[in-house]
This record gives C-alpha cells, sequence and structure tokens, in this order.
C-alpha cells in the first residue's frame, strides 16, 4: 500500500511570452527565387530554463513560429511531469520489495502461539491481542530503536 499526496486533475504548461526571447533567420536549405531574402526560420530560447528550439521547416515564419511554440510547451510539459515524478520518488523513498526476508513481523499460531518484530528483535506469545490491534510494545520497541541508533 502507497500514500500519496492527491494528484493534480491536470497540468496545464502557461508560457510567459515575457520569459520567451524570439529571434528569427535565414533559413539554409535547397535554393528558389525567395532564397536569403526572407528570414523565415524560427529560434525560441525560454530565458529561465535555456530550452532552446529552432525550426526552418516551413515556408512561412508564423508556421515555424507555431511549430517551435508546441515544442517548447511540450518539452516544459515533460519537465514539469519529470519534475513531479521526482517528488513522488522522494515521497516514496527507497522501494522494499514485499518478498520472504523482508517482512517486519512473523506470526506463528500453530503448534505454539509467537509474535516476533524482526526490527527490534520484542517477542511476544499473546498473539490474538496482536491480531486484534494491540501494537504498542511494538511501535514502543521501534520508537526506541530509532532514538537509540545514530
Amino acid at each position: 500500500m502507497e500514500a500519496l499526496p492527491e494528484a493534480e486533475k491536470g497540468m496545464d504548461i502557461k508560457i510567459n511570452p515575457d520569459e520567451v526571447k524570439m529571434e528569427t533567420f535565414r533559413a539554409s536549405g535547397p535554393g528558389g527565387q525567395h532564397m536569403q531574402k526572407t528570414s523565415t526560420a524560427v529560434r525560441l530560447i525560454h530565458v529561465p530554463t535555456g530550452i532552446t528550439i529552432s525550426i526552418q521547416s516551413q515556408r512561412s515564419q508564423f508556421q515555424n513560429r507555431e511549430i517551435a511554440f508546441r515544442i517548447l510547451h511540450s518539452r516544459l510539459l515533460e519537465r514539469e511531469m519529470g519534475r513531479r515524478r521526482e517528488e513522488m520518488e522522494r515521497l516514496k523513498g527507497k522501494h522494499v520489495s514485499a518478498e520472504f526476508g523482508n517482512q517486519i513481523r512473523s506470526y506463528v499460531l500453530h503448534p505454539y502461539k509467537l509474535v516476533k518484530d524482526h526490527r527490534t528483535g520484542l517477542e511476544t506469545s499473546n498473539a490474538a491481542a496482536v491480531l486484534e490491534g494491540e501494537l504498542d510494545g511494538f511501535i514502543e520497541a521501534y520508537l526506541r530503536a530509532q532514538v537509540a541508533s545514530p
């Protein structure tokens, strides 16, 4: 079981136009009658993050700018998703698989009754009380062990 903060509904990235520096330049490629006369290629630089996008695939500066803004939006979205993923991993902590040898307590109910906490070494023969929720002794032993260890 994992307990994590409630997820936010949508990730909508707002791009502030004041944070984006736009440069235009002449596209390279095969010539034509308008070659080296119009600046259709676009370079967007997102100043806070340093992300740079250069597009020269279309003939129109307007189309290249629209494509560049879409790519910038997707890269900022990917960056935000990565930041949130890292935050979730930080909240979850180190992953420990739930397999044999990684258990916190062992419960023996037959032929004798015993509950043993493997972290602290505390044992009790009152298994019925532990199964009904009486964990105060185990909690106290764990807290004492945490305080005692540096």
